[in-house]
């Protein structure tokens, strides 16, 4: 499988798919497979991607920081699914959103437009969260599956009602400081040489290295519940290896098996595309984790060109990271991450 692998990211990288790639694979709880290839950066000079390479995460942050602390504080009883936003958010019932509810925007089906270029108008947080809870739904929540930057938005703005706490605060006391995910963070301080560089920014007149990628969450000053999080293989792998364990890590208990079970069930069946709570489901079509995955099978995925992918039935999870943004918003992502989960799902 290594060959067949290094073999298929090394032509992606030679088509200027990707810049790079690190790929990590992990089977019964076993590491069998970590390989590190290409460029961390190909503009203006070309330098190579290292182990510890600090990654924009992007997407992931919905799972990553987000889904793990609501997932802690139904643990706690601060919340139920079925609670309305606007318990919490008074505002956010505005322009009849007032019957949406947690489980709506943790499963991308409260009605909410998937995306507004909210950082074209230079809007900063409180401004970006006004013009959200003022938004009209474009379907009636429980309807549709529209994947939504917006609910995770909003999300952030739920957790730091209920807890009194800056989010990027709880997300470390309640996740990543019992991981030990020390190179994982909003708003990184690492030098510049540790990050995968992305996208080429007119405003810097440079490429973004250790700047958010996602505009709109750094017109927000790089901290959102959908984007933000940056972070490297060696730290997901601890937190891949928490939820492998059903919450367990080195002996400590971060989250309840019973609320991972519940992240897991499919809540949109009537949609085409598979949702759980945060995760991404195995979809019967256009599923990242390719055509060999089981149906319980679930992950989520980066627009920088990160992904991560569980298969409970073979007892697999897959980590890619890579920095795709480097050569633009160009689409081989898209074909690049089922084909190589085919590849190593056809060993097991």
């Amino acid at each position: 499988m290594r060959e067949k692998v290094r073999e298929f990211l090394q032509l992606e990288i030679a088509l200027n798919h990707i810049p790079g790639a690190i790929v990590h694979v992990s089977h019964q709880g076993k590491v069998i497979l970590e390989e590190v290839l290409g460029n961390r950066v190909v503009y203006p000079n070309q330098e190579p991607m290292k182990p510890d390479t600090v990654f924009d995460l992007a997407s992931l942050s919905k799972v990553v920081a987000t889904l793990p602390v609501m997932l802690k504080l139904l643990d706690d009883g601060e919340f139920r699914l079925d609670d309305r936003v606007s318990f919490f958010i008074p505002e956010f019932a505005a322009n009849g959103k007032e019957a949406i509810l947690i489980r709506h925007l943790l499963t991308h089906t409260s009605g909410l437009p998937a995306h507004k270029p909210y950082f074209m108008n230079n809007l900063r947080t409180e401004e970006v969260l006004t013009s959200i809870y003022n938004e009209i739904p474009e379907y009636q929540p429980g309807e549709k599956v529209v994947y939504s930057d917006l609910g995770f938005i909003v999300l952030y703005q739920v957790i730091e009602k209920i807890t009194g706490q800056r989010f990027e605060e709880v997300v470390q006391r309640e996740i990543l400081a019992p991981l030990e995910m020390h190179d994982t963070g909003f708003n990184p301080s690492f030098q510049k040489e540790r990050f995968a560089v992305t996208e080429y920014n007119e405003k810097l007149q440079d490429y973004k290295a250790g700047i958010v990628h996602d505009d709109n969450t750094e017109s927000m000053g790089g901290i959102s519940g959908h984007a933000g999080l940056f972070s490297t293989i060696d730290d997901l792998q601890k937190f891949c290896v928490m939820i492998e364990n059903n919450g367990m890590y080195h002996g400590k208990r971060i989250l309840s098996e019973a609320s991972l079970r519940l992240s897991r069930k499919n809540y949109t069946s009537f949609d085409a595309e598979y949702r759980g709570l945060g995760w991404m489901l195995r979809s019967p079509t256009y599923a990242s984790c390719g055509d060999y995955y089981a149906e319980e099978s679930y992950g989520h995925t980066g627009f920088t060109g990160t992904s991560i992918w569980f298969d409970p039935e073979v007892a697999l999870h897959v980590i890619l990271l890579t920095n795709r943004v480097h050569f633009g918003r160009k689409p081989p992502i898209l074909r690049l991450r089922p084909r190589l989960h085919n590849i190593i799902r056809s060993y097991f």
